[in-house]
C-alpha cells in the first residue's frame, strides 16, 4: 500500500477519511506537546485564558526534541508515549483538535472521544526520533519555554510518514493486541 499525502491544514476533511491502518506522509503544521504542556494548557482554559496556539483544526505530535544541532532545524524528535496526555486530550478533542501523533494505545475514553468528535490519532515509528527530525522544515517555540525540550513549539513538517492507529468510525489497530 502507498502512502497518500495529506496536509495539516485540510485535516478538518481528511481526519475523517482515514481508516485505521491507512498510512500517510503528512505535511503541514504540527505543534509539539508532552504531558506538562498539557497540563498547564487545561490550566489555561480553566482561568478563561485562550491556549497558546489554535486547538480548532490542529495537530499535536507528542514530543520534546532534543538539542538542535549546528546546521539542522531540530534535534531527534521521535513520539513520546501518547497515553500520558489521555486525562487532557478529551477535553481538547472537544476543543476542535482534530489529530494527535505519537505512540502507543489510548485509554477507551480517548478512544470514544476521537470518534465522537471525528477526529484521527496517529502513530510515528518510536525509536527513529533522528528519521522523523529530517521531515521537519522549521521550529519555533510558541509556549512554555521553561519546559526546554517539553516546551510548545510549532513545526513545519514535510512528508511526515505516520500510520492511523484510531480512526472516527472506531477503528483501532491497538484492539486485540494487549
Amino acid at each position: 500500500m502507498n502512502e497518500r499525502h495529506y496536509h495539516t491544514k485540510d485535516i478538518s476533511r481528511w481526519a475523517g477519511e482515514l481508516r485505521a491502518g491507512d498510512r500517510l506522509l503528512l505535511s503541514g503544521t504540527v505543534y509539539t506537546a508532552r504531558d506538562a504542556a498539557h497540563k498547564r494548557i487545561c490550566a489555561m482554559l480553566d482561568r478563561g485564558k485562550r491556549p497558546p496556539f489554535p486547538l480548532e483544526g490542529s495537530v499535536v505530535y507528542y514530543a520534546g526534541p532534543t538539542p538542535t544541532p549546528p546546521g539542522l532545524p531540530i534535534g531527534s524528535c521521535g513520539p513520546t508515549t501518547s497515553a500520558r496526555m489521555d486525562p487532557y486530550t478529551p477535553r481538547l478533542l472537544r476543543l476542535g483538535l482534530k489529530g494527535m501523533i505519537g505512540k502507543g494505545d489510548r485509554s477507551p475514553e480517548v478512544a470514544g472521544a476521537i470518534r465522537d468528535c471525528g477526529a484521527v490519532y496517529l502513530c510515528a515509528i518510536g525509536g527513529a526520533g533522528a528519521l522523523a527530525a529530517k521531515c521537519v522544515v522549521s521550529v519555533e517555540v510558541v509556549a512554555f519555554a521553561d519546559l526546554g525540550c517539553e516546551s510548545v513549539k510549532k513545526l513545519e513538517v514535510r512528508d511526515f510518514p505516520l500510520v492511523a492507529a484510531i480512526d472516527s468510525v472506531g477503528g483501532n489497530l491497538f484492539e486485540g493486541v494487549k
